[in-house]
């Protein structure tokens, strides 16, 4: 299934080091990506394509405790939820 996934914090090095060494672990590949930094804040967004068979909800808490731990902000979204979200 394709989702979404958005990171925001403090920027610092290896943020897309540890955020992409974590989805090639799980299998998950980038689609696509684009990333920023305003006054020094991180922002990315990352299309990724989850195998079928992932339980998306682990992962997601599996990228909540990695942004514990970088001190940044990850959520992964369905791409047909973040759709729906942003039709309203």
């Amino acid at each position: 299934m394709k989702a979404i996934l958005t990171v925001v914090g403090q920027d610092k090095v290896g943020i897309v080091a540890e955020v992409s060494r974590f989805l090639a672990e799980q299998d998950i590949n980038i689609l696509d990506i684009s990333q920023t930094i305003l006054e020094g804040h991180f922002t990315m967004m990352m299309a990724v394509q989850v195998p079928e068979q992932s339980d998306l909800q682990l992962i997601s808490a599996k990228l909540a405790e990695l942004g514990q731990i970088l001190k940044v902000e990850i959520n992964l979204r369905n791409e047909e939820v973040y759709r729906a979200m942003h039709q309203l």
